[in-house]
């Protein structure tokens, strides 16, 4: 198993500048995006799965709630075995309709081929032998669980099993087994709608708790060091949900707010990591004012620059598709590789020091 000083140097010690790729061009003229690579010394698998909760009703068109979620650990080997791509070619084609909706300033469709976007999670790869710590993510309001590849593929190169999770109807788009989900919201959601999100997310999130031990993964979960992150709506979610759970260890909220209920306290390691730039920060402040938990400032960057568009919107900008000020808008002015490796690195740091 790797060791936790291994963990804190190679997130530490890496360099910032070889993280982040340049866009090249696409065969059809178009720019090929490029995720960043995970610095860690494992290579990463993946695999898919589909989960049902018989017991609860979808609250955005009834039904089944059903979720899809990404598995990422690290793999023994990755010999012969494919690199997937980072959204299934109908969920690229619904992003991209989407996309300049959710986020004004994105390229209008056609202009990018979201389906070329490829990973660096080998589909079915065999995992590396050992229990290790799991982190579940949930994402941020309107975004699926695409967006948080990034930052999972490199913790789980570090040697963690990382459960990315959908939450269907607030999701831009996700892929079930019984169709395409696109997401309900035309905008940024009205209090009542947001508290729906965030407890349907809850009980997602417990769910995937409930259900980790039967995962095709979990032999090799150590189910005693859990940990969840999340981004914005996701980051509420997860301190709400973990509040009350004892099987979650530690905490990392990648600026979201904790103003829906009365105010809490937390008992375990909580990470209060926001953007310098964000026009919700104050909210955000006084909504963390009496919490206990280690405190990070991400500087020059927005509120979406923990998520892969701060690698990829600035390979957007290079190719002319977005401008200077949306770009800002949407993940800030600061040099992608470096946000990108101060994200990596408070965010693995936290679950080294508190899952070892």
């Amino acid at each position: 198993m790797v060791s936790r000083r291994t963990l804190l140097q190679g997130t530490l010690f890496g360099s910032a500048a070889a993280l982040l790729p340049t866009a090249a061009t696409a065969s059809g003229g178009g720019p090929s995006l490029l995720l960043p690579a995970p610095a860690g010394p494992y290579p990463v698998g993946m695999r898919t799965v589909h989960l049902t909760d018989p017991a609860r009703t979808d609250p955005w068109v009834g039904g089944v709630r059903e979720l899809m979620l990404t598995v990422l650990y690290p793999a023994r080997s990755v010999r012969g075995f494919v690199r997937a791509p980072q959204l299934t070619p109908d969920e690229a084609g619904a992003f991209a309709e989407l996309a300049p909706r959710i986020h004004p300033g994105l390229p209008e469709q056609g202009a990018v081929d979201w389906g070329a976007v490829l990973t660096h999670g080998y589909v079915g790869a065999p995992p590396l032998p050992g229990r290790r710590p799991v982190l579940v993510y949930s994402p941020g309001g309107g975004d699926s669980r695409t967006l948080g590849t990034s930052l999972a593929e490199d913790l789980a190169s570090h040697g963690r099993v990382v459960v990315l999770v959908d939450h269907p109807g607030d999701a831009s788009q996700v892929e079930l087994p019984t169709g395409m989900r696109t997401t309900v919201l035309a905008g940024p959601p009205d209090p009542a709608t947001f508290r729906t999100m965030v407890d349907t997310r809850i009980a997602d999130l417990r769910l995937v708790l409930d259900r980790l031990g039967g995962l095709p993964l979990a032999p090799v979960m150590d189910l005693c060091r859990i940990g969840f992150y999340g981004h914005s709506a996701g980051g509420t979610a997860v301190v709400y949900a973990a509040r009350g759970d004892r099987r979650v260890g530690a905490v990392a909220n990648l600026e979201g707010y904790l103003d829906l209920y009365p105010p809490i306290g937390f008992d375990r390691p909580l990470l209060l990591f926001r953007t310098e730039r964000f026009e919700g920060a104050p909210r955000i402040e006084s909504s963390w004012a009496n919490l206990r938990g280690r405190r990070a400032l991400l500087a020059d960057a927005d509120h979406w620059a923990f998520t892969d568009y701060g690698p990829l919107v600035p390979q957007l900008q290079t190719s002319g598709l977005m401008t200077a000020r949306a770009r800002a808008a949407l993940v800030g002015t600061g040099d992608p590789a470096v946000t990108l490796a101060q994200v990596r690195r408070r965010v693995g740091i936290f679950f080294a020091r508190h899952l070892s």
